[in-house]
């Protein structure tokens, strides 16, 4: 019964860890072993009953689905997240430049009227969003 038990944790392979995966490859590989007692009693040769129950199985779409995963999820890489995490850096840094950058012309030409709040506002918007995306890609892994 190994073979069934390698066979179920390729399917699910791509699927990222979690406790309803694990539910559902102990359900996946009991029925499979059902199935291939059941094949065994019926007079079936056990690795003939094996190889039938994985092709009688099928492909795991439908629990994919079930399990909230599309067929365009690829799993996150940690380079991926380190080059986030780097973009995140950058923007907070470019950020702190622009503002004070804002801060001394305004400070230095019209000391009396303080404007340099206004763009400030329009660019932490950059990495606002710098974060949200590092903080999904993370969330995903």
């Amino acid at each position: 019964m190994r073979k069934l038990t390698q066979h179920v944790h390729e399917l699910f392979k791509d699927i990222p860890e979690s406790n309803q995966k694990e539910v559902v490859m102990q359900e996946v590989l009991q029925n499979l072993e059902e199935k291939v007692w059941d094949l065994m009693e019926h007079g079936k040769e056990e690795e003939d009953a094996i190889n039938k129950a994985i092709v009688d199985f099928g492909d795991i779409s439908d629990i994919k689905k079930e399990l909230g995963i599309t067929e365009d999820y690829t799993p996150v890489k940690k380079s991926d997240i380190k080059g986030r995490k780097l973009s995140l850096n950058y923007s907070i840094w470019g950020t702190l430049l622009i503002i004070g950058l804002f801060v001394f012309i305004n400070l230095y030409y019209s000391p009396d009227v303080i404007w340099f709040v206004y763009p400030t506002f329009a660019v932490l918007w950059w990495p606002l969003s710098m974060y949200y995306r590092w903080s999904k890609v993370k969330g995903s892994k």
